[in-house]
């Protein structure tokens, strides 16, 4: 496990580093973070490159908002100080898979460059792989699945994500997925030959 900065604890000397366990895993750990609007088609993207990479042996752990808010952060309301609390917990969550070697992989709306800045702060820079799903709002809309943003336009739900609450898109993202024209496999094999590379032990 790698120490932080100004630690007051000791144990870290004591333990077994995150290299060692990367090599029992043959695999390099990354933080996925794939950051879009909701009905963008992050979870989904999520779970066939999830099964993709474990059909090929990587060890990985898939994070969203339902198996997050179910639990973890089941306290947490949506405003921006409920969204900022959630996006740390869930980054100090990757930082100690990471530390475990296990590849994570995230699937969160964190709509502000501040939010993906302190999840990016936390996990680290090296460790911290962006990936922008780009998915208009008017195809996310006519999804819908979970009804989400009728209940927004009807004021049933407030400070929701594209309707009356701000996106910021990523600035300098890893990779951008442009969904719109491509099929969910050939998104998800774009993301999937992206990461490949970064997570392969030499």
């Amino acid at each position: 496990m790698e120490e932080r900065p100004n630690n007051i604890f000791t144990i870290y000397d004591e333990i077994l580093h995150r290299r060692d366990k990367e090599t029992l895993l043959n695999q390099r750990s990354k933080s996925i973070w794939m950051t879009g609007l909701s009905g963008s088609g992050k979870t989904t993207l999520a779970k066939i490159v999830e099964r993709k990479l474990h059909d090929m042996n990587y060890l990985t752990q898939l994070l969203d908002g339902d198996n997050v808010r179910d639990g973890l952060n089941k306290d947490l309301n949506f405003t921006g100080d409920g969204r900022y609390e959630n996006i740390r917990r869930i980054a100090e969550v990757n930082w100690l898979f990471i530390n475990c070697g296990v590849i994570t992989i995230n699937c969160f709306v964190s709509p502000t460059e501040d939010i993906r800045s302190l999840a990016r702060k936390i996990i680290g820079e090296e460790d911290f792989i962006e990936c922008f799903i780009d998915t208009p709002l008017e195809i996310c809309e006519s999804r819908d699945v979970k009804g989400l943003y009728k209940k927004a336009r009807s004021g049933e739900i407030k400070n929701f994500t594209g309707i009356d609450a701000p996106f910021e898109q990523p600035t300098n993202p890893a990779i951008t997925i442009k969904t719109a024209n491509l099929s969910v496999d050939e998104a998800a094999n774009e993301l999937l030959n992206f990461v490949l590379p970064l997570i392969k032990i030499d």
